[in-house]
């Protein structure tokens, strides 16, 4: 039988080092202080986890962009400052993530970064739909047509008081491509333009990079997938 050890993120590099550490030194003074430690560790260790996606390759659809469940899907105003101070409706898609559930996030969408903003704010559970407005945030706006984009929101929760994100404005992106990770329990937006058929409801579990949240083909393409592996 085959035994290979799980993806991990880099970010997760340094905690398991020190839980490591630690469990080593404490199974030097005793077993169960050993055991006790241990769990942390290994705890430590799934939670960091980055398993291979296989993704979707198709340019007009929009993706999950993080693992978890769905709390709230309804039409709200867009997020961001318009231009012109033109009214623009989007829908949101939003998307709770537990201590288990993978926290790597993926782009939902190819195209290219439009705007960037980190906003300071509160730590409000992730649970509560207050944390969409009240909580540290990192927005990402991303362009797939002239004019045309999808937002993306990492929330920090009440013990997920670490937002990484490697993108920056311009850059261009795919969709299914990890972008970074939030620490410990989180809540991830999307918003998708209120115009495109959203393919999800609220309380289905959904996977980064898989789950396809909406389609701009108005048409069902599922027969022409080929897919990546990510």
């Amino acid at each position: 039988m085959c035994f290979s050890l799980p993806n991990i993120n880099k970010e997760g590099y340094l905690f398991i080092i020190v839980s490591f550490i630690i469990t080593c030194i404490a199974f030097s003074i005793s077993w169960g202080f050993g055991v006790t430690c241990l769990f942390p560790t290994l705890l430590c260790t799934y939670f960091f986890r980055d398993p291979a996606r296989v993704v979707p390759n198709n340019k007009d659809l929009i993706l999950s962009p993080a693992d978890g469940v769905i709390s709230q899907v309804e039409e709200v105003d867009y997020p961001l400052s318009a231009e012109n101070g033109e009214k623009k409706r989007f829908t949101l898609v939003s998307i709770f993530l537990s201590v288990l559930n993978v926290h790597v996030n993926r782009i939902p969408i190819s195209g290219t970064v439009k705007e960037m903003h980190y906003k300071k704010g509160k730590f409000v559970s992730a649970m509560s739909d207050r944390s969409s407005n009240e909580n540290e945030k990192q927005v990402i706006a991303v362009e797939y047509e002239k004019g045309k984009e999808v937002i993306v929101e990492q929330i920090a929760g009440l013990i997920a008081r670490r937002i990484v994100c490697n993108l920056i404005v311009s850059q261009n992106v795919k969709a299914g491509e990890r972008f970074g990770i939030i620490r410990f329990g989180s809540r991830v937006n999307i918003y998708v333009p209120a115009d495109i058929e959203i393919r999800v409801s609220k309380g289905q579990t959904v996977v980064g990079g898989e789950t396809i949240i909406a389609n701009l083909n108005k048409e069902n393409v599922q027969e022409k997938l080929t897919f990546d592996v990510i």
